[in-house]
């Protein structure tokens, strides 16, 4: 299969001497190193994961490096995003206790919003999210602050109970919802957070890039044109759309996040 861009590099038309339309697919996704050292390869997703990070960090540092009564516009900015967390997600889920953990939600929040919002930058043009290491590095580090969060405030016996039993539970039926319980808890939950921002990343993308292709194919001196015009309309507006989803699943991720965290929170049932 074709790579996209070597099509559209190469002026590839539909047209009866033409080549066959190059549909994208996960060559969309791969990218050649940037630079190695021994058998680490850094390439293009890792810069923009890099930038993202640096993005929120260099933000948020210099919003409240030194925060004055009345704030200044980046000042205003930063406390705007700050609480846009606090009172939507945080006090609203998790309560008064939630207040200590909006630090960690807004960084997990923006830090999503940003690797979502690559897509649409000139020059990056990939949702790093998409790569499905970086949503299963940031369930990872939720599931481990909840079950951090389980255990530090039930105990260890506690714990376990808190995550795999229900009380008043018909003796015959123990078994099966422990498992369950343990299987949703523990296991399920890292891994439906991961896949849900990827699968909406990764499918927003290629549809883009599949809409952006079929542009440029169809793009002939003669009926196809007005195809290529109508693939066009599709990318701009998938490319719109796209902009919401990436907002709310950066909105999505952080809400379940702090749902967890609510979960481990509360007393035992």
């Amino acid at each position: 299969m074709s790579n996209p861009s070597t099509m559209l590099a190469s002026g590839c038309h539909i047209t009866p001497s033409g080549c066959g339309f190059p549909a994208p697919g996960l060559n969309s996704f791969n990218f050649k190193p940037i630079f190695s050292i021994g058998s680490f390869d850094f390439t293009k997703p890792m810069l923009l994961a890099l930038i993202c990070m640096l993005l929120v960090v260099g933000f948020f540092w210099a919003a409240f490096r030194k925060p004055k009564l009345v704030p200044g516009k980046l000042q205003l900015v930063g406390e705007i995003g700050y609480n846009f967390i606090a009172r939507s997600i945080a006090r609203e889920v998790i309560g008064k206790k939630g207040d200590k953990f909006v630090p960690f939600l807004t960084s997990i929040f923006f830090f999503v919003w940003l690797m979502n919002i690559m897509s649409i930058i000139p020059l990056a043009q990939f949702p790093v999210a998409s790569r499905f290491a970086y949503p299963v590095a940031l369930a990872l580090l939720v599931w481990i602050t909840y079950m951090y969060l389980t255990f530090k405030t039930h105990g260890f016996v506690g714990g376990w109970k808190h995550l795999t039993y229900m009380q008043g539970l018909p003796k015959p039926l123990v078994p099966l919802i422990v498992f369950l319980e343990f299987l949703q808890n523990v296991i399920t939950r890292p891994f439906t957070l991961a896949v849900r921002l990827w699968a909406n990343m990764f499918a927003g993308h290629m549809l883009i890039v599949m809409f952006s292709v079929a542009t440029w194919y169809l793009l002939t001196p003669s009926f196809y044109a007005v195809f290529s015009g109508a693939s066009f309309a599709l990318s701009i507006g998938m490319t719109a759309f796209e902009v919401l989803i990436q907002f709310l699943q950066a909105y999505i991720f952080t809400l379940l996040a702090s749902l967890y965290i609510s979960g481990a929170l509360e007393e035992g049932h």
